[in-house]
């Protein structure tokens, strides 16, 4: 569900996605107010409950009751992360919009930093646990090489890109398509809009309740899904250019090969069928057709996917605004 709103109505909107968190909401809540009421600027929460199985949802719908700014959105079963973010992009109505995750790690009261450095004409600004608390072998080691990784491809250099506490411009939320675990690569999936990128140093505090969702699997689903941002930023609307350049690669080295072999045989009579290298160079001019194949689909899935309407990665359950009132959906 697309928000088709053009311009943004507030000043602020915060997006949460919070999966079994149910231990930690009203705390989150009640933290968020706090910062938020004495900024002086109007502001929503935007609450994506996640398909959560512990009662979250319940007590995202309590809190809704009373507060006129909170706004829950559930889903109907666990998608993810990303589409949480995505949920909350495409609602959010704030001139700026910032991510903070529901586990109370990171502190509603950095906001007012990351909007201070936001008025210093940055579009996305993003948070750094300078002094993270989390496990050094489980979560800090496998982060560490996963930044210097992204930065390295992305050539947008953050010290930090799992923080979930970031401040986008509404330009940026609302022109970037998220799927896959794609959250975290917002600031480079935006590079391509020019937008000015800054971090700044965050508190980090321990998780005192409930139960951490994050692992070191999940880096290799990271680094699979840099790849795809690799792909995007350099070649979405052009795919024949890279796997143009790889299939001449390939067939170029298969015909230098059959080449070779040709003038063996003919030139200087001698036997090619058992030779290794007439397998290899069948193959790479085989491969190298694949990869020309495979750019002209490309090309035209591209042209495709630009001529027809987005479909949303997730399915809402329903939305509770203030004085829990519903819109129902599906």
């Amino acid at each position: 569900m697309a928000n088709s709103q053009s311009t943004p109505a507030l000043d602020l909107s915060v997006v949460i996605p919070i999966y079994n968190e149910v231990e930690n909401v009203a705390e989150l809540h009640a933290r968020l107010h706090a910062v938020l009421d004495n900024l002086g600027r109007s502001f929503e929460i935007i609450a994506v409950d996640d398909g959560s199985t512990d009662g979250t949802g319940d007590a995202l719908k309590s809190l809704a009751a009373g507060d006129p700014h909170l706004k829950v959105v559930r889903f109907r079963r666990n998608f993810g992360q990303t589409a949480g973010f995505a949920a909350g992009f495409d609602l959010a109505r704030g001139r700026t919009v910032i991510t903070i995750d529901a586990d109370l790690q990171n502190d509603p009261a950095d906001i007012p930093l990351l909007l201070d450095k936001m008025a210093e004409g940055y579009d996305v600004v993003s948070g750094w646990r300078l002094h993270r608390q989390d496990p050094f072998i489980s979560r800090r080691l496998p982060s560490m090489i996963a930044n210097r990784l992204i930065s390295w491809v992305t050539g947008v250099f953050l010290h930090d890109y799992g923080c979930s506490l970031k401040a986008y411009d509404w330009n940026v939320v609302k022109n970037v398509r998220l799927y896959g675990e794609l959250h975290r690569f917002v600031p480079a999936l935006a590079s391509w809009m020019g937008v000015r990128v800054a971090e700044i140093p965050v508190q980090h505090y321990p998780r005192q309740r409930g139960k951490s969702k994050y692992g070191i699997s999940r880096t290799i689903r990271v680094i699979l899904d840099l790849l795809t941002v690799r792909f995007l930023l350099s070649y979405s609307a052009r795919p024949m250019q890279l796997f143009g350049l790889l299939g001449l690669g390939a067939f170029g080295g298969g015909f230098v090969i059959a080449a070779y072999l040709t003038v063996i045989k003919l030139a200087f009579k001698q036997s090619i069928g058992n030779r290794p290298l007439l397998l290899l160079g069948i193959l790479l001019i085989m491969v190298g057709i694949q990869l020309l194949t495979m750019g002209l689909l490309g090309e035209l899935v591209v042209r495709t996917y630009h001529e027809t309407q987005d479909k949303p990665i997730y399915v809402i359950r329903e939305i509770i605004e203030g004085e829990n009132q519903a819109h129902k959906e599906g």
